[in-house]
Formats: C-alpha cells, structure tokens, sequence
C-alpha cells in the first residue's frame, strides 16, 4: 500500500512523534481545558496553537536541513552527508520550545 512511499527510519519517527503529540493533545484537552496566554509570540496562543506553529517550524528544520545538508557535508570535507537524527532533535529541541514558551 505504502510502496510509493520512501520511509526511512527518521522520518517515519518523526511521523510517529506527530501522531503520538496529537493524541497527547486531545488527551490533555479533555482533562485539562486550555487557556490563552502570550509567551514571547506577539499574540495570546492556546496549546493548540503552539503545537501547530511548533510542528510547522519543526517541519521547516528538517526541510532546511535537508537543503543544506550536502553543501554542510561538502563544507566540512565529510565523507557522507550529516545524518538527519541531527535535523529530527534540533527540531523537537525547537517544538519543545515552542509548547514550553511561545
């Protein structure tokens, strides 16, 4: 069914954690209500929000890090391309931030 697909163990993690965060979310929700509150967004976010503004910059990261990933390679005279585990915790570091702060 997934044939088409090219899940390589990273990004299949990385969706995992997605899934898992979302059903955290709803779960979390259904106990706990949220309320709004401005972090250092210029804006009042609930839980939800932050969640999908983290997940789109975590999205991002990765992107970015695949971009730049053969040209950093080339730059540090590296044999193979920087591992992309690299890009997954830089981008949870930065959802954690996110959910934590913002």
């Amino acid at each position: 069914m997934f044939d088409w697909m090219v899940w390589t163990t990273p990004i299949a993690v990385f969706f995992c954690c997605i899934v898992l965060m979302l059903a955290g979310m709803t779960i979390w929700e259904v106990k706990s209500p949220t309320v709004a509150r401005r972090g250092f967004f210029p804006m009042e976010t609930t839980r939800g929000d932050r969640m999908f503004i983290g997940l789109l910059a975590a999205a991002y990261v990765n992107l970015g890090f695949i971009g730049i990933s053969g040209k950093l390679g080339a730059w540090m005279d590296m044999e193979t391309e920087p591992s992309i585990w690299i890009s997954f915790v830089a981008s949870m570091a930065l959802l954690a931030l996110i959910m934590r702060k913002g």
